[in-house]
């Protein structure tokens, strides 16, 4: 038998057909991710992400290959690893994926799904 779910994307709110059952025609089933990839997702809170997310994680996993996470003041890039709020420093996916790790304080752009009410 086969089983559909409709489901929210946890990261973009876009639903989405889930096939759990026929796994071979869902459409997580249609992205190639990278190995990396594959670590990366496996470190994080998600559910089911749609196709489109997938291929951002994808994406941004491959481009944080480029950088290093800075370790100190004036290797901070705003832009890149942050952006100002009035005051305040907004980390951004980057450097969230960067740091390898979920502190779950519930950051504005964790990229490991952790809300902060979990």
């Amino acid at each position: 038998m086969e089983k559909h779910e409709e489901k929210y994307c946890p990261k973009c709110n876009n639903s989405f057909t889930c096939k759990i059952g026929d796994i071979a025609n869902c459409q997580c089933n249609t992205v190639q991710l990278s190995a990396d990839a594959n670590l990366f997702l496996s470190n994080t809170n998600f559910d089911c992400l749609c196709k489109d997310c997938l291929l951002k994680i994808n994406n941004d996993v491959k481009l944080a290959k480029g950088y290093y996470f800075p370790t100190q003041k004036e290797m901070f890039i705003e832009g890149l690893h942050y952006y100002k709020e009035g005051p305040y420093w907004v980390f951004t996916e980057l450097y969230h994926l960067l740091r390898g790790y979920c502190c779950k304080s519930g950051c504005r752009h964790c990229v490991y799904g952790f809300k902060g009410s979990e």
